[in-house]
């Protein structure tokens, strides 16, 4: 490790002052969150079906997100790193805002008539819908959404309670007692997140399953958490802060993550997508008829035109955009070292990320006859962001900006690549 990082840094590198911009933007940005859903709910009136799609699109971009950052404190704790103690906070500040999402998910139940009416009101002639009542009901459904946002929200206020009591107390076995609960806290994520994507997204078409349809929208939670850290802590440095404590190490490391994330997301979808036109049957190849060709629906048949439609432009983007082009462009080192370069990767893959969440949800929609935005798509996703982002602000604006007394804060930063 090298010697030329400071060993301690200064309180006013790390907290926000008085009179500082950050104060100003809870209230403006969910100020500006509550316009967005007061449209939306306005549009809603003339427009159920597209509100619902597009409320669910907004909601899952940013708790996937959230449950990214869950997920990086869960490992970090289990794995007992160093290196990322200067950015942790980062990351603890946006899963603290998981609570906001128990919340977010109430409009949901609205929408469920227009998201999951296959199965809601399945003929009794359907037997893979019969076959499947037990787990696809709506008093059930329902309770699971609020089964695992709950969790989620409990997890994340029990690591972001420790860390920052631990700020005071200095307390060791604060840290120790985090450590312990990453274990059993992984597989409780894994769990929970498999099958909210299992019920939120895949159950849209009961006739459709993937069995790695988790790991997949795991993948998206991973690559929009570390996009997201490279651009708050950055954000953070140009606005004073975090001066000392995160340095280019800092930003090379979440550069290597978000593009070995960005490979394992290429990974399971192409494994997913070669497994499905190599047996070419029907029933499995239907998620990705409607994603390509112009379909309707007779019955509980798919009927496939073969007419290209325009969602085929959307997934040849999706491809190309997603992988292709972050692949060679945050592959080199010198790349990951440029905050500058790093932060317009970490832009693409988070605009990427939205395209990969809208393109999952919205060819479910009967009502969408090919691919076209809304206004709807907009002011969900304003309303939804807003608050999230409003809320990240808030707390941090309340904490320190670095877990203060971890024990392993000096090795962080010290920390250097080789």
């Amino acid at each position: 490790m090298s010697e030329h990082q400071p060993a301690t840094i200064n309180d006013s590198d790390i907290r926000v002052p008085d009179g500082h911009a950050w104060n100003k933007l809870p209230a403006i940005l969910g100020g500006v969150g509550l316009i967005g859903l007061a449209a939306s709910f306005v549009l809603r009136g003339e427009h159920p079906e597209q509100f619902s799609f597009s409320y669910l699109v907004a909601f899952l971009y940013f708790l996937s997100i959230a449950l990214g950052g869950l997920f990086f404190i869960l490992i970090n704790f289990a794995s007992k790193a160093g290196w990322s103690i200067s950015v942790r906070r980062v990351a603890e500040n946006v899963m603290a805002t998981l609570p906001l999402f128990v919340l977010l998910a109430v409009p949901l139940f609205l929408g469920f008539e227009h998201l999951y009416h296959h199965w809601l009101h399945a003929s009794v002639e359907d037997v893979v819908v019969q076959g499947k009542k037990a787990w696809l009901n709506k008093s059930f459904f329902s309770v699971r959404t609020m089964v695992y946002v709950v969790i989620w929200a409990l997890l994340g206020l029990f690591y972001y309670s420790r860390s920052v009591k631990q700020d005071q107390s200095g307390e060791p076995k604060l840290t120790e007692a985090m450590q312990n609960m990453s274990y059993p806290g992984i597989a409780i994520f894994a769990i929970t997140t498999s099958f909210a994507a299992f019920d939120w997204i895949m159950s849209m078409d009961p006739h459709w399953y993937s069995t790695i349809y988790g790991v997949y929208f795991f993948a998206g939670c991973l690559i929009g958490i570390f996009a997201t850290m490279i651009l708050l802590t950055l954000l953070a440095k140009q606005s004073g802060l975090l001066k000392q404590a995160v340095n280019l190490e800092h930003f090379h490391d979440l550069g290597k993550l978000l593009f070995a994330f960005t490979v394992f997301w290429a990974y399971i979808a192409f494994s997913q997508f070669m497994l499905y036109w190599y047996g070419n049957i029907p029933e499995e190849t239907a998620f990705f008829a409607k994603r390509w060709y112009v379909v309707h629906h007779e019955g509980t048949a798919l009927i496939n035109t073969f007419q290209t439609s325009s969602w085929a432009t959307i997934s040849v983007i999706l491809g190309v955009g997603h992988f292709v082009v972050p692949f060679f462009f945050l592959m080199p080192r010198t790349i990951k070292r440029k905050p500058a370069f790093l932060a317009f990767g970490a832009i693409w893959m988070l605009a990427m990320h939205l395209v990969d969440i809208y393109w999952l949800v919205m060819p479910e929609n009967p009502h969408m006859h090919g691919f076209h935005l809304t206004l709807l798509d907009l002011t969900t996703w304003v309303g939804v962001g807003g608050l999230f982002l409003g809320a990240f602000f808030w707390v941090a604006r309340r904490q320190a900006l670095v877990p203060l007394k971890d024990p392993r804060l000096p090795e962080s930063l010290r920390f250097e690549n080789f």
